[in-house]
């Protein structure tokens, strides 16, 4: 199995202070499993446009096998120059990441252009004043208060804007998410919504999604928090899907019964006196 690891990055903290104090759930399998996350790099370029995760049992049964779309490809970008850092980039169909200068007023026609419907502004309340929604008339927005500081925690956004991105693809629209810079906050929320879609480790996604925005860097704290984020994910999915297999089974149990219910008595011997 190939290593999903990208460009060396320093070494962040096991578990970030911002976790230290929140409350999780475990829940206890009656009757453990061994899951298996497959994960398959084509070269070793870490190119991940061919990766297809999932994750199932060990005995090869596709009954609780999960599967996860395959990271789709994109137009190679034009050879990274600094002064990209300053717009947005497409990281995925429909999926936009960068700085606050790409949604300001004179960005309008870009951003109508590129068909964007929905914007993501990640700020702090300092920020407030010159980190604003500039177009609330033609964009639907979700705002978020987040600081850039290794204690943060961005964790907790995350499912919002898996549900705010989802929502807008679902509708055919798009959506950017813009910190100030595009490097860090606004990072690791794209990071983790590629995470969970795709179902990618936290360094593959890294990987990903810088071959689209070369400069993004989320501080230490949020590296460790998307690294906690991983077997969270894959556990609630797990859990999920167990679920649904659980209510499938049910149905069909009740299905089965109506039929032996409904079902003709047998042909019996009928003996005319």
């Amino acid at each position: 199995m190939n290593c999903c690891l990208g460009r060396i990055r320093p070494p962040f903290v096991s578990r970030s202070c911002a976790l230290q104090n929140e409350v999780f759930s475990f829940y206890i399998i009656k009757n453990p499993r061994c899951l298996i996350y497959f994960a398959c790099v084509e070269d070793q370029m870490l190119s991940v446009d061919n990766v297809s995760p999932r994750f199932g049992e060990m005995d090869g049964s596709t009954t609780n096998v999960m599967e996860f779309p395959k990271v789709p490809s994109l137009v190679e970008n034009e050879e990274w120059t600094y002064t990209m850092r300053r717009t947005m980039q497409e990281i995925v169909p429909g999926l936009f990441l960068g700085p606050y200068s790409a949604a300001m007023r004179s960005k309008l026609e870009i951003l109508l252009n590129h068909g964007i419907t929905h914007i993501v502004c990640v700020r702090q309340d300092i920020e407030a004043h010159f980190i604003r929604p500039n177009f609330p008339d033609r964009f639907k927005y979700l705002i978020l208060d987040i600081a850039d500081t290794v204690t943060e925690n961005i964790i907790q956004h995350f499912p919002k804007v898996r549900q705010f991105v989802d929502e807008s693809l679902t509708s055919g629209g798009k959506t950017l998410i813009h910190g100030n810079a595009g490097i860090s906050r606004s990072a690791a929320l794209v990071l983790a919504y590629i995470m969970e879609k795709y179902g990618l480790s936290c360094n593959c996604a890294f990987n990903l999604v810088q071959q689209r925005r070369f400069c993004i860097n989320p501080n230490e704290g949020f590296m460790a928090q998307l690294a906690e984020f991983e077997p969270i994910y894959k556990a609630q999915r797990t859990l999920q899907n167990g679920q649904c297999s659980t209510e499938k089974s049910r149905n069909k149990r009740r299905i089965d019964q109506v039929d032996d219910a409904s079902a003709p008595a047998d042909d019996m011997d009928v003996t005319s006196s």
